[in-house]
């Protein structure tokens, strides 16, 4: 099973047994009253959120010395309850769908999808640079946005324009 972490879990709030929580998705949308997610060895309902605040609360956890317990924990998902439960709009992928695919600029193979870092704002395509380029680097990066051209998740290929300076520049 792929676990795919939703939030990561802060420190216990107030009295009643509510924790902090820390956003880990682009899709809050699966945080929802009733819902099971796994953490680690044990499984958290979710009694209570409250979004304005970032604060949650599980079901059974009704003192601050149990939320206490729960702190630093992450809640997971997989990818297929997330293909179940989110619906993505236009030019919206799953980065474990895009992981993995080819890179092509001009149609050349410049490597392959090894990991998507956000920083700030902006999500960067980490590409394992195809060895039969001959370039000393063995990864370079981009900015997802400014340079995709088309993504097509079926058949694991990302086309993308003006990568090649920043992957000669690397």
């Amino acid at each position: 099973m792929n676990k795919i972490p939703i939030i990561k879990i802060g420190k216990a709030h107030g009295v009643r047994g509510w924790n902090k929580f820390h956003l880990l998705t682009d899709f809050p949308q699966q945080l929802k009253e009733g819902r099971t997610f796994k953490s680690d060895k044990i499984s958290l309902t979710i009694q209570n959120i409250d979004r304005k605040n970032n604060l949650i609360k599980f079901q059974g956890y009704d003192t601050p010395e149990m939320a206490k317990k729960l702190t630093n924990r992450h809640l997971y998902t997989t990818q297929e309850e997330s293909r179940k439960n989110i619906k993505l709009k236009p030019d919206e992928w799953f980065w474990f769908d895009i992981i993995g695919s080819k890179v092509i600029e001009n149609d050349q193979t410049l490597g392959e999808v090894i990991d998507i870092n956000r920083i700030n704002d902006i999500d960067y395509v980490v590409v394992q640079i195809n060895p039969q380029l001959g370039y000393k680097q063995k990864r370079y990066l981009f900015d997802f946005k400014r340079h995709i051209v088309d993504v097509d998740t079926d058949n694991q290929v990302i086309i993308v324009k003006d990568t090649l300076p920043i992957l000669e520049a690397s």
